[in-house]
């Protein structure tokens, strides 16, 4: 049985069976650091029900995210693009859960003599840098309760569940905003009766009107994604 990662989903028995006796089941906490800026990738990470975050640090200390990875992604994909011994963004376990991690000289070894699974990861890949786009310019262009909408959708998706276990803070690192914003943002969808907030704990009470209180990035990109891999 195919473990519920969409990329893993996507393979074909073959493919699934060669690469199966080289996966590695881990449990990651909150917090913990999958990756390093600077460091050489030794793995590749299909996260089951946890959450990874791709994260930006300036020279300030100031922490932002550029891309979020569930059970639609995978974690490592310079491992078999171009120069790929090393990426400048970090990578850490922002909600504990279950991944399958995989040697990535595996990877890159069935990557270029196997065109379907060349041909997968390259449209995951372009999924990816999809939502990293739409991502930047929601940022840009939209108000903080239609992004903060937007983000925990794209959680509920990737960790398939209503009950998301966020803190306002960690929230307001994600989306690169002050702690206020978030509360605030946080508490118009509260009085809306889509979300409950309590410390550490969001939990998502009405789908369709956390989908209204969002910008049009989230159904832009969950658009994508079926597109390219096949609705989840």
């Amino acid at each position: 049985m195919k473990p519920e990662n969409q990329i893993l989903a996507n393979l074909s028995a073959d493919v699934f069976q060669r690469l199966a006796p080289h996966f590695v089941y881990v449990n990651l906490e909150q917090g913990e650091i999958i990756y390093r800026p600077g460091e050489p990738l030794s793995h590749l990470y299909f996260p089951l029900d946890c959450l990874l975050s791709l994260t930006i640090t300036m020279q300030n200390g100031a922490t932002a995210e550029v891309g979020m990875i569930g059970s639609r992604e995978v974690f490592g994909i310079n491992a078999f693009m171009g120069r790929r011994e090393t990426t400048q963004t970090g990578c850490s376990s922002q909600v504990a859960g279950s991944a399958i991690k995989i040697d990535a000289q595996v990877v890159r070894q069935e990557f270029d003599r196997n065109g379907e699974l060349r041909d997968l990861l390259l449209r995951s890949t372009q999924a990816f840098l999809a939502q990293v786009s739409q991502t930047a310019a929601c940022n840009s262009l939209h108000v903080l309760e239609q992004r903060l909408a937007r983000w925990l959708l794209n959680t509920q998706e990737r960790i398939n569940s209503n009950n998301l276990p966020l803190t306002q803070e960690f929230i307001s690192v994600m989306l690169g905003v002050r702690r206020a914003g978030v509360t605030l943002a946080a508490q118009k969808l509260q009085e809306r009766k889509v979300i409950q907030y309590r410390r550490g704990h969001v939990q998502i009470l009405n789908q369709a009107g956390l989908e209204a209180s969002a910008c049009e990035c989230f159904q832009t990109i969950k658009t994508e994604y079926d597109r390219l891999l096949g609705e989840k």
